[in-house]
């Protein structure tokens, strides 16, 4: 059973959450302030999915996210939010969340977000039949989940694993934004397609010497993305 945490401040909103969860077989946590969430998430092992509301007491939910990710990449984020200017949803992203609903949202649509983040959060965490991927300086390990560039490790988000898995699987080959969405959102995702440019700039940042003019992950204009392979 997987454990969702839930940060919402208003009652009758975060009822209503939970009660959905629950009838779709999750095991739920409550937090009504950004305090109460970090601690529990930072004091609790096993939560697979948190579901941060922005604007609550305490710490907000951005500043709950920042500093979960200091110390943990595999746990999945969503945020819940009523602001729906660009630059909100892009800073979600960029202070590490994986995906991001607006309010008002159906239930249908949140249980679908959760489950394809779980599906990118188990991947994440879950043998695979082949070993490693191999390029250059990289190496991507598929049994302990890490990511290396000459031997030190480069920690990722879930999303951003199964992002470079897909790339270095497909290495030197453009990749439209359509087929990441597919292939790591999955076709059912309802959300904005420039989550894929977004998590490419934080994926650059992490990667690449000079993030502005990439290396590795390189732009193919007018159509999306590849990584460069060694000697290409």
């Amino acid at each position: 059973m997987s454990k969702v945490l839930i940060l919402e401040d208003e009652e009758s909103i975060r009822s209503f959450i939970v009660i959905n969860l629950k009838r779709n077989g999750f095991e739920v946590l409550e937090a009504a302030d950004g305090n109460e969430a970090l601690h529990k998430l930072t004091t609790i092992p096993d939560i697979d999915i948190a579901l941060l509301d922005v604007m609550v007491p305490g710490i907000d939910g951005f500043e709950v996210c920042r500093r979960v990710r200091e110390n943990n990449e595999r746990l999945g984020i969503i945020f819940l939010t009523a602001k729906v200017q660009e630059q909100d949803k892009v800073y979600a992203l960029s202070v590490g969340a994986d995906d991001h609903v607006s309010k008002p949202f159906s239930p249908t649509e949140l249980i679908a977000r959760i489950q394809s983040l779980l599906r990118r959060v188990n991947v994440h965490r879950e043998p695979s039949a082949k070993v490693s991927f191999q390029s250059g300086h990289f190496t991507l390990d598929l049994i302990s989940k890490q990511f290396k560039r000459s031997g030190e490790l480069i920690e990722l988000t879930p999303t951003e694993f199964s992002l470079v898995q897909f790339f270095l699987e497909k290495e030197n080959t453009p990749l439209s934004r359509d087929l990441l969405l597919d292939h790591v959102w999955g076709k059912e995702y309802m959300g904005d397609p420039k989550i894929v440019d977004v998590n490419i700039r934080r994926l650059r940042q992490k990667i690449e010497n000079n993030p502005s003019e990439p290396e590795y992950l390189q732009t193919v204009w007018g159509h999306g993305y590849k990584w460069r392979g060694q000697g290409q």
